[in-house]
């Protein structure tokens, strides 16, 4: 007996270059500003929260790091995660 109430999967279109560098552009620029938040955070932390954002810092330094890695691997400059910054914050003002 074969299987009658399956339903075949539509394939998932595949991202192109041009969307992948710039998600990978506004990740790092994500990346940047939480750690921004986290070390300002971190200032004014007592007890136990200097360890959790401490933890944060270190946690989201990494990240950065590898994401900046990725992207210049893949040949994205500093000035085009400049560039990118801007259009990232008026997207996410408008939603």
């Amino acid at each position: 007996m074969e299987n009658e109430g399956f339903v075949k999967e539509k394939k998932i279109k595949e991202k192109t270059e041009l969307e992948k560098e710039n998600e990978l552009i506004r990740a790092i620029i994500r990346a940047r500003e939480d750690l921004k938040r986290l070390n300002q955070n971190f200032e004014y932390a007592q007890d136990d929260l200097i360890d959790y954002y401490a933890y944060q810092i270190k946690a989201n330094q990494a990240k950065l790091d590898y994401l900046i890695k990725l992207a210049k691997t893949n040949g994205i400059k500093v000035d085009m995660i400049s560039d990118m910054k801007l259009s990232v914050w008026d997207e996410e003002r408008a939603v």
